[in-house]
């Protein structure tokens, strides 16, 4: 009889468990665009000088850009790229109520769409540009004062995830 210590599977079990444990050794896992060893991605991001707001939804995004790429710390004085950034915004209604007279919605959709073009100082090159677009749904109430409410909550929502959808576009961009 055979010995369960000299069993072909058990050897074969034995190998595969052995070299799986050498192959995930080797593995990292790490924040795709974290700081490296040089700290690229994030140092180079920090140093985004971004173009001044002409609106207040533009306002909006320009500033959770910059909370976004410098960690909280601010623009930088002696940027190395400048971004250009361009924001329109608008609010239609899409669920309108048949029974009134008066063509009221009841909900509606809000859209900010940005263009940016992301250039390093010193050269003047176009290291990145882009189109982007965020997208946030309101409830209109019957209240005047509360649906304006409602309009710039959501203003600020797409506001924030159209700036956190730019940022990961530059981190990716820089990170090249």
């Amino acid at each position: 009889m055979s010995s369960s210590k000299f069993d072909p599977r058990r050897r074969l079990t034995l190998g595969f468990a052995g070299l799986s444990l050498l192959l995930i050794a080797g593995c990292q896992v790490r924040p795709l665009y974290s700081e490296g060893p040089s700290g690229a991605p994030a140092t180079a991001l920090a140093s985004i000088g971004i173009s001044e707001a002409k609106d207040r939804v533009e306002q909006r995004v320009r500033n959770a850009l910059i909370f976004l790429t410098s960690g909280g710390k601010g623009e930088p004085v002696a940027p190395q790229y400048q971004l250009a950034l361009s924001v329109s915004h608008q609010t239609t209604g899409v669920l309108f109520d048949e029974r009134k007279d008066n063509d009221t919605a009841s909900a509606g959709r809000l859209v900010i769409e940005a263009d940016y073009n992301l250039t390093r100082v010193d050269t003047s090159k176009t290291v990145k540009s882009g189109h982007r677009k965020a997208v946030a749904l309101v409830d209109f109430p019957i209240q005047e004062f509360a649906k304006l409410r409602a309009i710039r909550d959501a203003e600020n929502r797409a506001a924030r995830e159209l700036a956190e959808v730019i940022r990961a576009d530059l981190a990716a961009a820089l990170g090249n």
